[in-house]
């Protein structure tokens, strides 16, 4: 009987063994190197064949939408995907990678997909539900293309919005982000009960692995520093930073990612304490920790420590697989050598391949390593797009409705006689979907398939109704067209990461001009489109009759346009403090009273409430 044969009747193989007993025995077959392959996720423009065969490579990753994949249909990322894991499937072992994205808004890097609105917006709407539906419909969108694992979601909870991730956190309240973790249920399927806490769970081929992240503290920086420092006590950081991951482990999330930042001057990639003291033994997380992205180059450049001992301190720390992601020759050069030197003990290299097989196993990947192609209809289909629209409307914050407060301005007249739609954001898809959307910085224009706040508008109104449209209205436009009242969006461009800290917080574009030059002539309702809290002067909401915040929407403008028209009520609630003065955010410690806040956390007016 040949080598393979007898593979066949191994335990590992068979699928009505229990978990448990196929990660020892397919273990305890696996020499040094394949061990060490399980623990590298390489980027897909380096993955060979050959390398993903001979080295028994774990995982890849797209990064960014990089590699020239822009505009690629579902089955082209799924004849792809699955031309990586034929390769994985005939190494000695047979051992299927795992293929990770940033799905983090929808299938985002995925043309065509839909795309959901970011955290933020679904912090406003304190809708459980919605993010688990939102949850399953991405889950759908991801496998649809082949892909198995999404670096989703972030459960930061953000205390201060100069921070460049800010939009990709819930909310500034520890309870709401907590709820909405739900999303995990949604993204891997709901556990039955009695599911262990701390163990990994992946319902079936619908469903992805889920990673929470990024352990821990990393909304907590000093003046929202991306990568910065959290200064907490522990008591401080456990009971607002670190609750969130008690909900994911409790609904079996597989995968939890080391944040780049520091907890009182100490990286998190290196915090053996946080990593394996705290969220694998007192939380009895039984997945795998994965590093951030180039985590452990970063940990040499800043103190001009050597690649070996970043990797040793690391790996030592707790990270079972590291994205490397492009020099992993090196990486696993030096890996071995840690571990034959004995500075790795076996024995933590055996606990973290244990652990990435675990969670191979649970998501089913030995019995259906292949994409399921009859999912590929699903993906920007008419029910993702409806759900992604039902979270636009619900997201939804109105600030103010009207100059004065006996006479509303909300909702608007859809048989208007002629209406001016303006501003930088009113028929911009990329400006709608923010960060992480099609690249990891985002773009303006019409980066994917999606309904712009101007097209909404046109598809709203009534056919007598005359719509017009200038990004930058001209002085002859507003004075000389009998406009009944004026729809203008402004806000932020996309950013993602480091790229999005900003002390200043004004509307960028020169926002507040355009406002200004519209409603000192038209009736105006103000759109902001923002990952966070901007700068309202005075003077401007003294100008405009109505405003509201729109977040980052996404793909379906027609949520925005379902609601200011009146076919559905306002519900969404702040889930920040807006600041008056960005120097306030300093103070903000000492609670919102000490703040003075334009807008409280909570805050979101009504139709109904005004009537």
């Amino acid at each position: 009987m040949s080598k393979v044969e007898d593979l066949k009747n191994c335990v590992f193989k068979n699928p009505n063994e229990p978990i448990e007993a196929r990660v020892k025995d397919l273990l305890s077959r696996m020499t040094l190197q394949e061990k060490l392959g399980q623990m590298t996720q390489i980027e897909r423009v380096v993955a060979t064949p050959s390398a993903i065969k001979d080295l028994c490579i774990g995982s890849i990753l797209t990064s960014g939408g990089k590699g020239g994949f822009d505009k690629l249909s579902p089955s082209d990322w799924a004849v792809m995907v699955d031309e990586f894991q034929k390769s994985a499937l005939e190494s000695r072992l047979g051992i299927p990678l795992i293929y990770g994205i940033d799905a983090v808004h929808g299938n985002n890097f995925v043309f065509g997909a839909t795309i959901f609105p970011h955290n933020i917006g679904l912090g406003a709407t304190r809708d459980a539900d919605l993010a688990r539906r939102i949850g399953a419909a991405t889950a759908l969108e991801v496998r649809a293309s082949g892909i198995h694992y999404t670096f989703a979601p972030c459960v930061a909870v953000c205390k201060d919005p100069r921070w460049g991730r800010s939009y990709e956190s819930y909310g500034e309240d520890t309870e709401i982000v907590r709820k909405m973790t739900s999303i995990v249920s949604g993204l891997q399927g709901q556990p039955p009960q009695g599911h262990p806490g701390g163990y990994p769970y992946v319902a079936g081929r619908n469903n992805v692995i889920a990673c929470a992240k990024h352990f821990v503290g990393d909304g907590g920086t000093q003046k929202g520093v991306n990568e910065g420092n959290t200064a907490l006590s522990y008591e401080d950081l456990e009971r607002t930073h670190m609750a969130p991951y008690l909900d994911c482990l409790s609904q079996g999330v597989s995968v939890v990612m080391a944040s780049y930042s520091s907890w009182n001057g100490k990286k998190l990639h290196t915090h053996h304490f946080l990593l394996t003291e705290i969220l694998k033994g007192k939380l009895g997380f039984k997945g795998f920790v994965s590093s951030d992205w180039k985590a452990l180059d970063r940990l040499a450049q800043p103190h001009g420590s050597n690649y070996r001992s970043c990797i040793s301190s690391a790996i030592n720390a707790g990270i079972d697989m590291v994205m490397v992601p492009y020099r992993y020759k090196l990486f696993l050069e030096e890996l071995i050598f840690l571990v034959e030197s004995g500075e790795i003990p076996i024995a933590r290299i055996d606990d973290a391949v244990e652990r990435i097989l675990r969670v191979k196993f649970t998501a089913g990947l030995f019995e259906f390593p292949l994409s399921d192609r009859s999912l590929q209809n699903l993906v920007g289909c008419k029910a993702h797009r409806d759900l992604a629209c039902e979270a636009v409307r619900k997201s939804l914050v109105l600030l103010k409705n009207g100059k004065d407060p006996t006479k509303l301005f909300l909702p608007l007249n859809k048989n208007a006689r002629r209406i001016l739609v303006a501003g930088t954001h009113a028929d911009n898809i990329g400006y709608q979907c923010g960060g992480w959307t099609a690249s990891w910085q985002g773009s303006s224009g019409s980066i994917t398939v999606g309904t712009t706040i101007l097209d909404a508008v046109k598809k709203t109104v009534g056919v007598e109704t005359e719509v017009l449209y200038q990004q930058y209205p001209s002085k002859d436009t507003i004075e000389h067209n009998e406009i009944s009242f004026a729809i203008v969006a402004v806000g932020e461009g996309p950013y993602a990461e480091s790229k999005g800290d900003n002390s200043e917080l004004v509307i960028p574009f020169n926002g507040a001009d355009i406002i200004s030059s519209v409603a000192d002539e038209i009736p105006t309702l103000v759109i902001l489109i923002s990952g966070r809290p901007l700068v309202l002067e005075p003077w401007l909401l003294e100008k405009i009759d109505a405003l509201l915040v729109a977040w980052l929407p996404g793909t379906e403008g027609q949520g925005i346009t379902d609601v200011i028209f009146g076919d559905h009520e306002f519900k969404g609630q702040l889930p920040v403090n807006w600041f008056k003065r960005v120097k306030q955010l300093d103070t903000v410690a000492l609670g919102v009273d000490a703040c003075d806040p334009l807008f409280p956390p909570g805050f979101g007016m009504r139709y109904e409430e005004n009537l």
